[in-house]
Parts: structure tokens; sequence; C-alpha cells
């Protein structure tokens, strides 16, 4: 091991230089991580880091034994954290997969044709939701509809789900909810960890992190990811594959320094992803009415942020923090005949002054501006007219916000705030409050209450991206980005019990959420025949209301059970009909998540059984009654760990159900569309896996 200390030090040297060479990032990312897994860093010491980690710029750090899934009690949100353990659940190539224990949050296809996943968070779409990468705004803008693909589940420590109206810290983008993806750090004691997947639909997917502590204030994590599948399946036989042929390749470095008087954390990632879907040997090239009909859809990303943490006093309770995002990002994607070319450059800056001035009283000041500038080209022919148009948007965010927070002991808090945003000449000032309150009675019972408004601007093709999947045309304003306004209000009770194993995380809680638009981008599938309308809901009614309980307990030493339940009152009003449930949100969705490890962890035994709710479906789909049927998902996998490595084989949707008849119509006829979807697309998938970890050494 020796023998390497001369060479790590000249490969930590190359690696300084990175940030002024980019051109040679990824040869010096493979060499180091290369590097790292044969001398382990043995010889450096980073005690000093570990003594007192500062993995964020506002970071508490919490060690012990944790659920998969679990409601923070600390926390003065309600937030459902899937930790670590949680990610392990599922053979998770993305966190697209990494919410099927989860009822709060309901993933599923935006069409059968994209391959585009999207959430569902208090019963409407994701895009209501804002997602943040370690507090940083991200997946907007192009990136909405694949942007749940592009986060390796593999990469991340945890994610926390909070319902409501949450911190104006980080914009008023949030209307249902936050969703914050907390990485591996640069400081993890991890220099090399491998993850390969395989699944018996052809799908390969592969990620590797390493972190390397460079000396006792500078360290880095490199961070990357394959996906890929080999063949096309069409389990159902209507001649469109059930997902699209996919290539997609991911590479992150992050950067973290510390002293006692700054903090710095800088980072960049690039994403690229090509997928081609709908039936085989479509050719974008040649294509005519009569070929094979699909999409070729192309993506490229590339982001850059930077962080950085000043203390004003010497024992931290006031301090100044910038953060400072870029994100571009290229979209080249063709449906048919129909083409669609995007360019987004987005820019986010973000300054934030702090101070602390007591056990009770906690001020938050700031500024932040963000630029979106967008670059579009549509050009699209149906049997019923055009759809195209060339243009340059730029939209504006400029804002300052504060933030009160009154903490009395650890029964009660209050944290009022408030931001007022400039959107530019069109659309003004708006003036978004926001409130949460906790109180704690006693230990046993939690009491939650927040609520505030949500702002944030339509992307009319991207946020519904499937509405490319069809022969309809569109009309009204689909090349508009209609500023969208609702209020969230919402409370939560939680009980914990006294009993089971781990009194500690035994609980019973219930919540109630109610996010009401009094401005909204309305896309109508049913007001036109064959056709689909973009337009206002100008004050119309839009509203749901969300109710959900959860129940955890440990029976018995090593065995978990989770369970949960949720409704959805959805309704909407559409023209012509008047108000009417929202279209394709499912009415419920139970599931039970059962855990169970052997003495010492060496064998765990994971099964989840979901039950998805019945839905309004569309008009035009004919089905039975209306409505989509009920039905089940089963998971199970089974891990055997050994010192250092984790081998697993697992089973997805082990009932086979299939949603039938999910392409209507002929491609280019009007009354074509791959859109309306309601369940899996997919049956019985096995899946196989191996995860090393290779632990730091001293």
């Amino acid at each position: 091991m020796k023998c390497l200390r001369p060479a790590a030090q000249f490969f930590s040297s190359l690696v300084y230089c990175y940030l002024c060479h980019m051109k040679v990032r990824i040869v010096l990312s493979m060499l180091v991580s290369v590097l790292s897994t044969w001398a382990g860093f043995a010889q450096v010491d980073t005690s000093g880091i570990y003594g007192e980690r500062k993995d964020s710029l506002n970071a508490a750090v919490y060690t012990g034994k944790r659920a998969g899934n679990y409601l923070s009690k600390s926390k003065d949100l309600r937030v459902e954290v899937i930790s670590s353990e949680g990610l392990l659940k599922m053979a998770c190539c993305n966190v697209a997969e990494s919410f099927e224990n989860s009822a709060s949050v309901t993933v599923g296809y935006s069409d059968a044709v994209t391959g585009a996943r999207q959430i569902r968070l208090l019963g409407l779409s994701g895009v209501y939701t804002q997602m943040l990468d370690e507090s940083r705004p991200v997946m907007r803008g192009l990136s909405a509809p694949f942007g749940l693909t592009y986060m390796p589940g593999q990469w991340l420590e945890s994610i926390q789900i909070a319902k409501g109206a949450a911190s104006v810290v980080s914009g008023v983008e949030s209307m249902t909810g936050q969703i914050n993806f907390e990485h591996r750090k640069p400081t993890d004691e991890k220099p090399f960890f491998l993850s390969l997947t395989g699944m018996s639909d052809t799908r390969v997917s592969g990620d590797v992190a390493s972190s390397l502590q460079l000396n006792d204030r500078l360290s880095t994590v490199i961070l990357g990811h394959v996906d890929k599948n080999f063949k096309s399946m069409d389990m159902n036989g209507d001649g469109f594959m059930d997902d699209p042929m996919i290539q997609q390749f991911n590479l992150a470095n992050r950067w973290f320094y510390y002293n006692p008087h700054f903090q710095l954390r800088l980072g960049v990632n690039a994403v690229s992803d090509r997928r081609n879907g709908g039936q085989p040997g479509y050719d974008r090239g040649t294509y005519a009415p009569g070929t094979p009909w699909g999409s070729d859809i192309g993506n490229r990303l590339l982001g850059a942020y930077l962080k950085v943490g000043i203390p004003l006093r010497d024992d931290q309770r006031e301090s100044i923090a910038l953060v400072a995002d870029y994100t571009w990002q290229d979209m080249d994607a063709s449906f048919g005949s129909a083409s669609y070319l995007a360019r987004q450059h987005s820019g986010f800056l973000n300054l934030i002054w702090r101070n602390k001035v007591s056990e009770r009283h906690d001020f938050t000041v700031g500024a932040h501006g963000r630029f979106d500038r967008y670059d579009e080209t549509l050009s699209r022919t149906v049997a019923a007219g055009t759809n195209a148009y060339d243009r340059r948007t730029d939209l504006t965010d400029i804002a300052l916000f504060g933030e009160y927070t009154l903490r009395l002991e650890d029964r009660f808090s209050v944290i009022a705030g408030v931001s007022a945003d400039w959107f530019g000449p069109d659309d003004g000032f708006r003036i978004s409050p926001r409130a949460t309150l906790k109180y704690q009675p006693w230990k046993a019972l939690v009491l939650r209450f927040n609520g505030g408004r949500g702002i944030r601007a339509a992307l009319p093709l991207t946020d519904n991206i499937g509405v490319f999947s069809t022969g309809k045309l569109w009309t009204g304003i689909y090349d508009r980005h209609l500023l969208e306004d609702a209020w969230t209000l919402g409370g939560n009770a939680t009980v914990y019990l006294p009993i089971g194993a781990d009194p500690e995380n035994a609980y019973l809680s219930f919540d109630f959420f109610r996010t009401q638009f009094g401005q909204q981008l309305i896309v109508d599938y049913e007001h036109l025949v064959n056709g689909i309308d973009f337009y206002a809901s100008d004050g119309a009614p839009a509203y749901t209301n969300t109710f959900q309980a959860d129940f955890a307990v440990e029976p018995f030493e090593r065995f978990t059970v989770n369970v949960t339940a949720r409704y959805a009152d959805a309704k909407v009003e559409l023209a012509g009909q008047g108000l009417v449930e929202r279209p394709m949100t499912p009415r419920f969705k139970g599931v039970l998540n059962l855990q169970y490890k052997t003495n010492l962890n060496k064998w765990i035994f994971d099964f989840t059984a979901a039950l998805n709710g019945s839905a309004r479906a569309y008009s035009f789909m004919n089905l039975d009654g209306g409505r989509t049927p009920v039905y089940p998902t089963l998971y199970a996998q089974v891990t055997r760990r050994f010192k250092g490595i984790d081998v697993y084989i697992g089973g997805e949707n082990l009932t086979g159900f299939r949603q039938k008849s999910v392409i209507l119509g002929v491609p280019e006829s009007p009354s074509f569309d791959a859109s309306a979807v309601w369940g899996p697309l997919m049956g019985l998938r096995v899946n196989a896996g191996i995860r090393i970890t290779v632990w730091k050494t001293y």
C-alpha cells in the first residue's frame, strides 16, 4: 500500500486541475476512481472531518437504526423519508422506481411510447411538486418528463418527501410539496461502490461511486451511471414496444472544501439519453404514413452548481450563503412525422443571510434571481390540421424573501415566511405567504399544520409530453407559458405507539391536504372530438383533497410492517362538462410493505403489495362504467449480504397485470392515442444484481 502513496499524490494533483481543464474531466475521474480502489487512501487522515461532519450548509447527521420508510419526528413539516435502506428494497435503476413503497407518491407512465415517468403527489401531476437536489431546484423545464430517470437511485443517501407549502428559501414553485434528494457525500468512508443490475427484459444498469478525501479539508465524489436495454418487448402483442429502447449515460463530480471560516461546494453533471419507442423499425429520416410509427428522442444535459457558506460569528449562529446553479439542455425529438426541437438555458442565484438570535428566535432573509430561456421549434401535421411555431421565450423570477422561526423548547414551533416575486412585465409582482406550525403537547403526539401559495410557469408540451403520442389536433394556448397559481393547506397528526420491539418508531399518522388553483393550465382531451384543447382555468373550480393514514410497527426484532392508505378527491371544471372528477387520477392507493432481516442482517426479505384504485377514464376510451379497474401489484426481493458484497434477486409486478388496449386507433388517424395510460405496460419482470462496497481502512 505504501508504494502507492506517490501515485495517489500525483493523481490527487491532477484532480486539482479539474477546475481549469474541463476537457480531461472524464479521463481523470476514471483514473482517480480506479486508484482509490487500489490504494483505499488508507494513509489520509480525515478524522477532523468525521469528528463533525459538515455535509451541508445547514446539516444535521443522525446515526443508528432507521427503517426503509419512516415519518421524521423532528421535522417541522410532515416529511416522509426513504432512507438508504429503503433505496435498496427495489432494484432501483433510477428514483422513479424508488417510490413503490410509498403511497404518498404514485409513479406512472405519461404515455405508452416515450418511457417518460410522472409522479403524483396530493393527487396532482409531479410538475406541481418542487424537486430539489440538496435544496437546489432541479428537474425543471425540458427535464421534467425524464428527470426522474436521470437520477440514479444508487447515487443517493436518502429521499425526503415533504407535503404542502414548504420554505420560501428555495423559491415558490412548490405547490403540493417538495422532494429533496440527498446524494452520496464526498466525505463518505466509501472510496469505491459498484452496483450492477440485470432484468429479464434485457435491461442492464450499472452505477459507480467513489468518495475520495484528498486531505483533511478537501474531498470529492465521482458518480457514474449507465442504463441500456438490448431487446424490445411487446408482451401484449399490440405491435408497439412496451418500453422504448434506451441508452443513457450519466456522470457527476462533486467537491467539498471546509475550514472553520469557509465552506465551498461545487459540482458538475452530464447526461446523454437516447430513446426510441413505438413500433419497431421506425426511422425519423424516412418516415411516411404506412411505415412504422414511433418516437426518437435525444436529450443532452449539462449542469454546474456552486455553494459558498461563510459563518459571521464564531458560534456559527450567523452566516451568509451563496448558491449558484446553471443548466443547459438540448432536446431533439420526433414523433412520426412531427418534430420538436428545444433548448433550455437556466440560471439560478440565491443569496441567504441567517441569524439565530437565540434558541427561540431565528431569522432568514435573502434574494434570488432565476432566468430561463427556451428556444422551441415545433412542426406537426395531423389529419385535422397543423401545429407549428418557432420562438424564443425568456422567463424571469426575481424575489426578496424572509422567514422567521419561533421555537419554544421541543414542544412548539412556528415558521412564518413570505416571498415577493417579480415575474416580468406581463405577470408583475406576486406575494406568496407561507406558514408552518408544529405542536407536541406530549412526547407521543405530534401535530402539524402548514399552508401557503405556490406559483410556477407552465410548459404545456413538456409538462404533458403524452400529447405528442396522439393524432389529435391541438388548440388553444399550447404555445404559451401560463403562470399557474395555487394555495395548499393541510395538517398532520402522528401518534407514537408504545408497542413492538422498537417503540420509538411505531406510529399511527393521519393527514389531510387541500390544493386549490386560482389559475391552472387545463389540458382537455374531451372538449373537442379528436382534439386536445389547452386553456386557462381563470378561477374556475380546480382542487384536490387528499386524505392519508400511515401505520408502522416492528412486531418483533428485525421484522418491520408499514401500511399506508390514501384517498384523493380531485375535481376540475372542464369546458362543456362543468365540475367533474379529474380524469386519469386514481381515487385511492394502499401499500403494505414487509421486511425481515436475519441475525446480523445476513439475509433480507422484502415484500411490497399495492392496491391501485380506479380513475375516471377519458370518454373516448370507452371503458365499462367509464372508469379504470382496480388492480394489484406485488414486488419481492431477497438479499444475501457478505462482507462488502450484497447479492439480490427480485421480481416486479408479480401478478403479471397489464393494461389492455393501451394503443387506441392507428397512427396518423384522428382517433390515434397512446397517452391514455393508467396501469402497468409490462408483465412480470425478474431482476438480479450485485452491490460491492469498499470501505476505507485506517
